[in-house]
């Protein structure tokens, strides 16, 4: 027995559903992460540039890690390597040890692994290049502490590099057998997500909502003439109001006869409040970079002794740093002595991190003072009494 077909019921008059696309998200890569798989160079790099906050701490990192200076053993090289660390050709366009070191820590920090290379010129002189990690590949040496620098050629074939003295390699956090090293965003690819999900939907209602948009319905009476020209009725009022509403930028009324009702569309809808989890997302950005919230714009009530904690814990955050980056420069350094013929060996002496204002170093500089003060005349008290017992003796 056939089944008889079954009449769709008839959706009640003058209602339709109307399909609604999501309009396209400009940083795809962060909606289709997943944390069960291992994140790219290419999403960090989308990273820093959705989420304006992650580059500005980064930034700041590079700035508040501060300058240095080398101290040679021998005087009569100083001018001459404080001359190369000022003039010293990086990547072709840039010149100075700390332009090479701000772009190597940048990469360090966004990817986990920074390669740098030593290029010699002749004549004593050498250059520094900044390497892209995406045409570079870390592979296992010989023994379980040797680590092969490689070079991605045509058909992704890796050839290891022909002079691996002159590769600058430095990994940042790796984990136990790890070649490489571990972004500092790592684990924000998930949070920047719903923040950038946020930020989204808080464009498309105020697009919504703060263009306004009308709905116009007209209303016809109980008499049949009016219901027999109501879809007539109907056209014209909305021909009207199309040109009352695109009037190319002049004032214009709009007058209709019969019962016309005209509302704003989402007059009454209430725009969710976003700071409570807008804020709890920039939390947890805030606590992964390590900087204080007042160093990145975002004035969050804090005490002034809470304020004086942060600035020591990031103290010893930037000294993390700084002892990662101090091998490549001492490397950088002898190296070019060794091709200038001298064996004097040099020291890196980075400059004072202060994060604290001049009153409070002042008040510091002044109790050590006055410690140092104290203990010399304790010490020429014990010595002046010692004395006395040896002459009464």
């Amino acid at each position: 027995m056939p089944f008889r077909k079954r009449k769709a019921t008839p959706s009640p008059a003058g209602a339709a559903c109307v399909p609604q696309t999501a309009p396209p998200q400009p940083f795809g890569e962060l909606m289709r992460y997943s944390p069960l798989f291992p994140a790219e160079g290419k999403l960090y790099e989308k990273l820093r540039e959705a989420v304006p906050l992650i580059d500005a701490a980064i930034v700041k990192l590079i700035r508040l890690t501060g300058g240095f200076t080398v101290a040679c053993a021998d005087k009569k090289v100083q001018k001459m390597l404080d001359a190369f660390l000022s003039n010293v050709p990086v990547g072709g366009c840039q010149k100075g040890m700390e332009a090479f070191l701000n772009t190597y820590f940048d990469q360090l920090l966004t990817f986990g692994t920074a390669v740098g290379e030593m290029v010699p010129l002749g004549g004593g002189q050498m250059a520094l290049y900044n390497a892209p990690l995406d045409a570079l590949e870390l592979r296992r040496g010989k023994s379980a502490l040797q680590t092969v620098v490689c070079r991605r050629g045509p058909g992704a074939l890796a050839t290891p590099t022909p002079h691996p003295e002159r590769i600058l390699l430095s990994v940042l956090n790796p984990r136990a057998g790890q070649l490489g090293g571990n972004s500092l965003l790592q684990g924000l690819p998930f949070i920047s997500r719903i923040l950038l999900q946020i930020y989204q939907t808080i464009g498309l209602n105020w697009e919504r909502v703060g263009n306004v948009r009308f709905a116009v319905t007209y209303k016809p009476h109980n008499d049949a003439m009016d219901r027999a020209f109501a879809k007539e009725r109907a056209l014209q009022v909305a021909k009207e109001w199309g040109e009352a509403m695109n009037s190319g930028g002049r004032i214009k009324d709009f007058v209709a006869v019969g019962d016309v009702d005209i509302r704003v569309i989402g007059a009454d809808n209430q725009i969710l409040d976003s700071e409570v989890p807008v804020r709890q997302m920039l939390e947890q950005i805030v606590a992964k970079t390590g900087l204080p919230p007042f160093l990145l714009g975002l004035h969050w009530s804090s005490t002034e002794r809470m304020s004086s904690q942060q600035a020591d814990v990031l103290t010893s955050e930037l000294e993390s740093y700084r002892r990662i980056l101090t091998p490549v420069i001492e490397t950088v350094c002898r190296t070019f002595l060794r091709l200038n013929g001298h064996l004097s060996g040099c020291q890196v002496i980075w400059d004072d991190i202060t994060l604290q204002d001049e009153v409070e170093l002042g008040r510091a500089h002044l109790y050590q003072a006055q410690a140092a003060e104290l203990e010399s005349r304790q010490k020429s008290g014990k010595e002046q009494k010692e004395d006395g017992t040896s002459d009464n003796l």
